[in-house]
């Protein structure tokens, strides 16, 4: 790690001594050589980021193709970024490197204006291609532009003062969204995307780099304010005025009706908006406000007043040393005990059980806080709403549970867990989860066991140490670490069944041409004994294998044909011995033994003699052989062959229901990656399984597991009727995350003042 470090460092000083080329004063060239390094050090980890999200999204769109070519085009894609990733990133920064050097350049004006040549008498066709790439990156930039502008304005006017020139700003600013933009697409040439993947990178680009710019931007107006550039100079912020929603009153029942609704209730909070990173004035969205003011109305629509008894409101750092200890009481307890979700009325009883504990009867009670009452209350709901999200009989639902205090704590400390959607603590709870609900079956699996022992000591050291920012980043970089090696592999054990049920698919539709064209050849030259037995089976083998390889037009197919029809007799034989050598060379390519396919050949064409004493097999036994010997490609796969053999006799297919064919329909128009649950009708377990591959011509598909391992193998109709029966059923796919429905869930109850979180009796509000 730190030599990965060094080397980049290394190499943006290196770009950064050839910054200015003594053009400019010593004071100056050092300033933009100092700029140039805060930009590599600032955007290695964004660009990495990028990178990583668009590799995950093609991985998705190959899951997701309809065609096999579409989904090639995605394998390729992702292989090409995945082998090129750091080669992308030095080009990225030679790129922005040069472009810093040529500041001067750029500043002048478009080099046109130099030469004297009119923009009209240099027209030309623009491919479609390109003009849609260049419209993307002006409006990358234009994005860029508005969205940063306050720190634009300042950056550009203290990089014109060093080098003399005018304020720079679009594509004249080397460091400006415009010029990043070009720099990517430019960078990004050699890994030779399609347009649609070019286009969905810049998209990755514009979301994971120039929209996280305004640090990097702050960090460069320091640097150069710090060194006397314009010190006085301030951006004006355009004005912005949220207005302040007042809470609504309990006793009062009209006005919460005439208040206008949050907007941020539900659209910050379900979708997990980014909050105080939009705006100029660093306001950030009162996500926290708008959630306490729906409950509050909730509450107000139910006749709760919310009162509580008198007493001090418990201060941040009491409530933090109640839920510390709180946490060490039940890692003492049993553990049925600590892996249960607590309901809000529970976890509030033990806290203020905790806030008293050592105090006299009659000295005053600490209570909690109404902020702290809610965001209490939230977090429950939000963690009740999640758990509904999870599989039935996972191991999700514990792991769940064990997050519920650190979480809590978290909240508590840091307000930022319901204002951004990247906040560590809500990336950490969703990633935690959602790997336990889709990787963890329940089963007590060897495969689930290293997956398993992480998620348990990732939870445990976030249950004992301190909430951070700091601590849950780190434990989220741990778990993606983990997760991105289990996909890759999952991925490439995946890919390998693919591709054996693809050369599969392809040797079967060999085969049944090579079928075809024996019989044409067998009803105008019925053979018989050996001669039928060798071409019913080995040599059809053998043209099936010739196809494969080099395709029925092909030179080395046709010789093939040729010797079908001299042991057929539809053409004379020249050389009877070169006949048996070619025959002998054709059987050993399908694996037969050099013994047995010399055997065959002698007693069929007669044209060696067979050495002295040793006396060749019958023609009978010989064609007993055959008839026995194992077939190209059922190696693997002999004992599925029997059900499809047997499907071939219309008497023992039962014909498809009218329904089963609509679902055989809706199942051809499915994407690769579409996810189904296979129900064990005895004992009720439930098998994800995720449609890999399938073919269009005969119907067989593949079904994966979430490791990639090969499930069940049948066709299209079989899948179809084991659906009509009710053993299976399609997952729909979801395209919000775990977190991301349960905030929408959380809202929308909080929203029904009719049906609101019902109130639980007390037996149960103790569970």
């Amino acid at each position: 790690m730190d030599v990965g470090h060094d080397r980049r460092h290394s190499s943006a000083s290196q770009q950064g001594d050839r910054i200015g080329s003594a053009r400019w004063s010593a004071r100056a060239q050092r300033l933009l050589e100092s700029s140039y390094t805060l930009c590599a050090e600032g955007l290695q980890e964004p660009l990495r980021r990028c990178l990583s999200e668009f590799e995950k999204q093609l991985f998705a769109l190959a899951e997701r193709a309809h065609h096999a070519g579409e989904q090639q085009d995605c394998f390729a894609s992702r292989q090409r970024v995945l082998q090129g990733r750091t080669a992308f990133a030095q080009r990225f920064m030679e790129r922005l490197g040069r472009a810093l050097n040529e500041i001067d350049s750029a500043a002048a004006g478009p080099a046109t204006a130099a030469t004297g040549v009119k923009p009209w008498q240099s027209l030309e066709l623009v491919d479609p291609a390109e003009q849609e790439v260049s419209m993307r990156l002006e409006q990358l930039g234009a994005r860029g532009e508005v969205r940063h502008s306050s720190v634009l304005h300042e950056l550009g006017h203290r990089l014109a003062v060093l080098i003399g020139a005018p304020p720079l700003e679009g594509q004249a600013l080397p460091l400006g969204p415009h010029v990043l933009a070009l720099t990517c697409q430019a960078a990004s040439a050699e890994f030779e995307l399609p347009l649609k993947h070019q286009l969905l990178l810049l998209h990755h680009f514009d979301q994971w780099v120039i929209q996280a710019l305004a640090p990097l931007y702050d960090i460069i107006n320091a640097r150069l304010q710090g060194d006397g550039i314009l010190p006085q100079l301030r951006s004006i912020p355009v004005p912005r005025h949220i207005g302040k929603r007042p809470r609504p009153a309990a006793a009062s029942g009209s006005e919460p009706a005439s208040e206008p609704t949050p907007p941020a209730g539900s659209a910050a909070t379900t979708q997990g908006a980014d909050a105080g990173s939009g705006n100029g004035s660093g306001d950030p969205i009162e996500v926290l406000e708008s959630l306490r003011d729906l409950l509050a109305r909730q509450r107000a629509g139910q006749g709760g007043g919310g009162s509580q008894s008198a007493g001090r409101a418990a201060s941040e750092q009491e409530l933090q040393s109640a839920l510390g200890a709180l946490q060490q009481h039940l890692a003492q307890v049993t553990d049925h005990a600590s892996r249960e979700l607590r309901s809000a009325a529970r976890l509030r009883e033990e806290l203020l059980a905790q806030l008293n504990f050592g105090k006299p009867s009659d000295a005053p009670r600490t209570q909690l806080s109404d902020e702290q009452g809610d965001t209490v209350e939230l977090v429950v709901r939000l963690f009740e709403q999640l758990g509904q999200q999870l599989q039935h009989g996972g191991n999700a639902s514990n792991l769940l549970s064990d997050l519920q205090l650190p979480v809590l704590r978290m909240a508590v400390a840091d307000h930022g867990f319901f204002e951004k959607r990247e906040h560590p603590a809500r990336r950490l709870l969703d990633t935690v989860t959602a790997a336990a609900n889709d990787w963890l079956d329940g089963s007590d699996d060897e495969s689930n066991r290293p997956l398993a022992t992480k998620l348990e000591q990732l939870v445990n050291r976030a249950s004992q140490e301190p909430p951070s920012a700091g601590l849950y980043t780190t434990l989220l970089a741990d778990i993606e670490h983990h997760l991105a090696l289990l996909t890759r592999k999952a991925q490439a054990a995946e890919r390998r069944h693919v591709e054996a049920a693809q050369g599969r698919e392809r040797l079967d539709q060999a085969r049944h041409r090579a079928g075809e064209l024996m019989t044409e050849r067998f009803t105008q030259s019925p053979p018989r004994g050996l001669l039928r037995a060798l071409l019913d089976r080995a040599w059809s083998d053998v043209l099936a294998l010739t196809l494969l390889r080099h395709g029925e037009d092909s030179e080395p197919f046709r010789a093939q044909l040729a010797i079908t029809d001299q042991l057929l007799g539809r053409l004379p034989v020249d050389d009877r011995l070169q006949l048996q050598v070619e025959v002998e060379s054709g059987l050993q390519q399908i694996g037969m033994h050099a013994e047995e396919a010399v055997q065959v050949a002698q007693r069929l064409l007669g044209a060696g003699k067979p050495d002295p004493g040793v006396e060749l097999p019958s023609a009978t036994d010989l064609a007993l052989r055959l008839k026995q010997h194992q077939r190209l490609g059922e190696q693997q796969s002999a004992p599925q062959h029997e059900p499809v053999a047997a499907a071939a006799h219309p008497a023992q297919a039962p014909e498809p229901s009218p329904r089963e064919r609509r679902i055989e329909q809706h199942l051809r128009e499915l994407p690769f990656g579409s996810w189904f649950e296979f129900i064990d009708p005895s004992t009720g377990q439930i098998a994800r399984r995720k449609l890999a591959w399938y073919s269009p011509m005969s119907g067989r598909c593949l079904l994966v597991s979430r490791r990639g391992q090969r499930g069940e193998e049948m066709t299209l109709m079989q899948l179809a009727q084991e659906v009509a029966s009710g053993r299976v059923c399609e997952v729909p796919a979801q395209p919000e995350s775990l977190l991301d429905r349960a905030w929408r869930s959380l809202t929308g109850s909080l929203r029904q003042p009719a049906e609101p979180h019902r109130s639980t009796p007390p037996e149960a509000a103790r569970r």
